[in-house]
């Protein structure tokens, strides 16, 4: 027998070929794989850390503020309540997105779904959009938006991929896919069809970049496995190689390991409401391995200018695809040492946090993982080589006995320095029945940049954000209040999302970019890349459309700026490949920039600021490309 090494434990019950109609062998099950007693009674655990090791003091950074502001009515569905299939404990993603353009972040939440709803026996779960009232609440509004998905939902993409300057939201699904257009009113259209962007299968994350600098936004999908109603992945079913499907010992759902898995997909975009699937001619496929794909990330790694590509894959080898710039990618997993943990294994990827941790101009990458798992902090050596730091960093031991899903850098506390936290929860509910040393229900982690390379946990003070424990997935940050401070949105699983308003009392100063493309780059300006010199520093920031787990960020580039009393230099590195380097004028300010015209808007306090140019001049209008 041969056991899986990842989180789908699953034990192969076959010795001989199991075509033909051969009936499978049965084997006894394995013992017990991991170091803790399987089975000990409850009443003998202690509370784990994952839920738990929280302080009566101590910073508070979050406050959850989800039911204030009026979130808490909504509630995240996918799949049985005994989480017996794959389908049913991956959760959803979040998007982050200005829908009306009146300058104040709204929230996308994905939804699941389950088989009666898919089969017309019930009603189907709807996703959610909620609008900002610009006084600390929200309304949904998604039904009459038309983007309620009504769908087997998991990841969110967002970005204006026609170049009308209004952010339009394409949907993954376990089935077709959505593609809802905007238009203009409050109001959306599914074009996903037209498009030719539907599939049709488990679709998990996108992400949208300009791969081939042609202006457009393209359109990358990853595949997670094929799933048939007709042959569900159960324990010893065909779907899963005749399996026994265990965890330490311990019956669990099966997957994603002997299920076979998905390919990935990338659609160029002609221009003209359509796309064309080029992803076997640009090499990214990954029609041969089929690796279980979840979060994609267009991206420049290596500051040529053009986007590369990086997909955290479940219990696999993750990828790195370098764009040669003659529309074809190089797969360079291996070789730059992204592809494995620092043992040189595969990990359980599921989330994908990019940002300048070291402030050196290079991009680096988080990664969350399954629990028994170190997550990943990979540096950008700076010459298509990446290394491995989570030991070494510090945020390595700390995360062992969490299950990782949403990942973001993030400076909570605005002096300058990328932060990071990641959101957590177990797939398997008898994690609260069995002495695991880990929960279902799991509090976030943040960890503080020393800004020497090394992190440091944060302490979770009891009754914050950081102190609550909730099965997390999607998560998505952003400055929902305009306020300069990056706040983040969590989608709980089977529950309620969850709000972490950034409450921290650190005085700093801070500026934000909203940049708007010229007539060579994509309008939203995804895939610039942003250098600020304020503060006698120089940091990075991208322009992304993906990452976290299956979630969409803030497309405002966010610096902090310590005790900087000017917004200093912006060195923008604009998609088209013109550069432009402008002076802010102030602090805790949100700028308006568009390509070749410098600031057109700004927002004090969340209002136009006095003397400042209408924010939504630049950035409503639609143009013609030459």
């Amino acid at each position: 027998m041969a056991q899986c090494r990842k989180w789908p434990a699953c034990v192969l019950l076959m010795a001989v070929p199991t075509w033909g109609g051969l009936a499978a062998q049965t084997a006894p099950r394995s013992g017990s794989t991991g170091a803790a007693t399987v089975g000990a009674a409850k009443s003998e655990r202690k509370v784990p850390v994952t839920a738990d090791s929280v302080t009566d003091a101590g910073p508070v950074i979050f406050e959850d503020i989800a039911k204030a502001a009026g979130l808490s009515g909504w509630k995240h569905t996918m799949g049985a309540a005994d989480k017996g299939l794959i389908c049913d404990v991956n959760g959803s993603g979040v998007g982050l997105l200005d829908y009306d353009n009146d300058g104040w972040l709204d929230i996308y939440l994905v939804n699941g779904s389950n088989f009666a709803a898919l089969d017309g026996k019930g009603e189907p779960p709807h996703a959610a959009l909620f609008h900002n009232n610009h006084d600390g609440t929200f309304t949904n509004v998604a039904e009459k938006a038309g983007v309620t998905n009504d769908r087997w939902g998991f990841g969110v993409a967002i970005a204006d991929y026609d170049n009308d300057g209004w952010p339009d939201i394409f949907v993954t699904n376990l089935g077709k896919n959505r593609l809802y257009h905007n238009n203009h009113d409050g109001t959306f259209s599914d074009v996903a069809e037209k498009a030719g962007v539907t599939l049709g299968n488990w679709s998990a994350g996108a992400t949208w970049g300009d791969y081939d600098g042609d202006g457009r936004l393209d359109l990358f999908v990853t595949g997670y496995v094929h799933f048939e109603r007709s042959n569900l992945p159960y324990e010893k079913s065909k779907a899963v190689g005749y399996s026994y499907c265990e965890f330490r010992g311990e019956p669990v759902m099966c997957g994603p390991k002997n299920i076979e898995g998905e390919p990935d997909h990338l659609f160029h975009n002609n221009g003209d409401g359509t796309f064309t699937e080029v992803s076997a001619k640009a090499g990214v496929a990954d029609e041969t391995n089929r690796y279980y794909g979840f979060t994609p990330v267009f991206v420049d790694v290596n500051n040529d200018g053009k986007v590369d590509l990086v997909v955290a894959d479940d219990s696999t080898l993750s990828y790195l695809y370098i764009n040669r710039g003659d529309g074809t990618f190089e797969d360079a997993s291996y070789t730059s040492g992204f592809g494995l943990n620092e043992d040189g294994h595969e990990v359980a990827a599921m989330g994908v946090a990019v940002g300048d941790y070291l402030n050196n101009g290079q991009v680096d990458f988080a990664i969350s993982d399954f629990s028994d798992e170190a997550k990943l902090l990979f540096r950008n050596d700076g010459n298509g080589s990446f290394t491995e730091m989570s030991m070494r960093s510090g945020i390595g031991k700390p995360s062992i006995p969490f299950l990782g899903w949403g990942a973001g850098f993030l400076d909570y506390d605005n002096d300058g320095w990328l932060d990071l936290l990641f959101v957590n929860g177990h797939i398997y509910p008898a994690a609260d029945r069995l002495d695991w040393g880990t929960s279902y229900n799991q509090r976030p982690l943040l960890f503080r940049n020393l800004r020497n390379g090394k992190f440091e946990e944060v302490p979770a003070r009891r009754g914050t954000g950081l102190g609550q424990a909730v099965s997390g997935r999607g998560a998505a940050f952003g400055d929902l209040f305009n306020d300069g401070k990056v706040d983040v949105v969590i989608s709980r699983i089977e529950g309620p999302p969850v709000l972490l308003r950034n409450v921290s009392d650190v005085p700093h100063h801070w500026v934000e970019l909203k940049l708007a493309g010229g007539a060579k780059s994509p309008r939203d300006a995804v895939g610039a890349t942003v250098y600020l010199t304020a503060n006698g520093m120089r940091q990075r920031q991208d322009v992304i459309s993906g990452g976290s787990y299956v979630s969409t960020n803030d497309p405002r580039v966010h610096f902090g700026l310590g005790d900087a009393t000017s917004g200093g230099t912006a060195e923008i590195h604009w998609p088209s490949g013109a550069r432009e380097t402008l002076s802010l004028p102030a602090v805790d300010r949100i700028y308006t920039v568009t390509e070749g015209h410098g600031i057109t808007g700004a927002l004090c306090g969340g209002q136009r600021c006095p003397g400042a140019e209408p924010l939504a001049q630049e950035t409503n209008s639609p143009r013609s490309r030459p």
